[in-house]
């Protein structure tokens, strides 16, 4: 991919920004800035370039009708506070309008263009709508990597059209990625977990020739305990899962890549339940298992100093009650403390996991961070991401 910085001059170049400013709202007020925060840079460069701006980004499923819940109006008020910059909502139908110089007669440097969902043809991926969009624009920058597992007009067929070049947070994001997929400096482990082990096979299957270690954790363990024989009472775990774990461990063989799954738990009756720390053979029909116990957090613990690179994506239990976020805690802790000796790289990813790292505190000690949800893990995966393959 191009490399934005390589353009000798910016000034007054319209610039096409599609961005993901898809963050929490309630009743108008956003509850998360972290998306926010994150492309502050490109959009400083740009000003500091004196580039002329348009920002192109989307709130939640409107599917392609208007929506005044849904719109970039907190995001823009927003911005204008950080940036210290007036922004422009362009709220009119863009397709309407016929001057294709948006800044005419304007004193700002920056316009957002409402929801792009609210247009039918974004998701359609319509070429025409496309072509229509990148009329205003001089170049077209794609900072939005969590999106770009959406073929949509406003991430892939847009390059059609215009000059394009990779904003800075999606390639630090292809960075890290690459960094433990492709780049890898060995050993390199993999920590996952989440409740349900189809959902993450392709990714384990994808990891595994690539990996020295897999450490599976949370509902996903309960599978494999079971596919061992052990009692698992009334956990949560999936039905008709054996062909899949038989795979995983044949295929690990194969590579000579090590499969990990809990020595010990920690049950309760249910979710508010006191913490009972109990050997595998121990678990009771009426239990449930809701975290990694001690001696499983102490072995995960001696794989992670034994590794160069960790990637880390679902939580070891159920975290939301603090009575089973210990192995979530433990194995953050592990990971922060060889990150600040400098010893080693760390990737972590999912909402849950992040949930983790803030309540610790932890988002600022690891080498980063991804927010992208659907597209990180399609990435791990081994899939082709439409945004990516259009900047190619």
């Amino acid at each position: 991919m191009k490399d934005l910085r390589d353009l000798k001059d910016l000034k007054n170049k319209k610039v096409l920004l599609r961005l993901d400013l898809n963050v929490p709202l309630k009743n108008g007020v956003i509850k998360d800035e972290t998306r926010i925060n994150k492309i502050l840079p490109i959009l400083k460069f740009l000003l500091k370039a004196n580039s002329k701006i348009i920002i192109v980004s989307h709130i939640g499923r409107p599917e392609g009708k208007i929506n005044p819940k849904l719109s970039l109006k907190p995001i823009c008020e927003n911005l204008e506070d950080k940036l210290n910059q007036k922004i422009k909502l362009v709220s009119e139908d863009f397709k309407k309008i016929k001057n294709t110089d948006l800044f005419k007669n304007l004193s700002e440097n920056i316009l957002v263009l409402e929801n792009i969902r609210f247009y039918i043809e974004e998701e359609k991926n319509d070429l025409e709508f496309a072509k229509n969009l990148a009329s205003f624009a001089d170049i077209y920058v794609n900072d939005a990597f969590s999106c770009s597992h959406r073929a949509h007009a406003s991430v892939s067929n847009i390059t059609k059209f215009l000059p394009s070049y990779p904003g800075f947070q999606l390639s630090t994001e292809i960075d890290a990625l690459q960094k433990v997929t492709i780049n890898t400096e060995n050993p390199i482990t993999c920590i996952i977990g989440g409740s349900k082990i189809s959902t993450k096979i392709g990714i384990i299957e994808n990891l595994i020739p690539k990996f020295d270690n897999i450490i599976i954790v949370g509902g996903m363990a309960n599978n494999i305990l079971s596919y061992k024989n052990f009692p698992i009472g009334k956990s949560i775990h999936e039905e008709n899962c054996n062909d899949i774990i038989k795979n995983i461990f044949e295929t690990s063989k194969k590579y000579s890549c090590s499969i990990i799954y809990p020595d010990d738990v920690v049950t309760g009756r249910d979710f508010d339940s006191q913490p009972v720390v109990k050997e595998l053979n121990n678990v009771q029909d009426d239990d449930m298992i809701l975290d990694i116990g001690p001696n499983t957090i102490k072995k995960i613990d001696t794989v992670i100093n034994s590794s160069k690179t960790i990637l880390w994506n679902g939580p070891a239990g159920y975290f939301e009650n603090p009575n089973f976020a210990v192995g979530s805690y433990e194995i953050a802790k592990s990971i922060v403390r060889k990150y600040k000796e400098n010893s080693l790289y760390s990737v972590a990813g999912g909402g849950d996991t992040i949930a983790v790292l803030n309540k610790i505190n932890a988002i600022d000690d690891f080498n980063f961070v991804s927010t992208a949800g659907g597209a990180f893990l399609e990435y791990l995966e081994g899939k082709k991401l439409p945004g990516i393959s259009a900047l190619n």
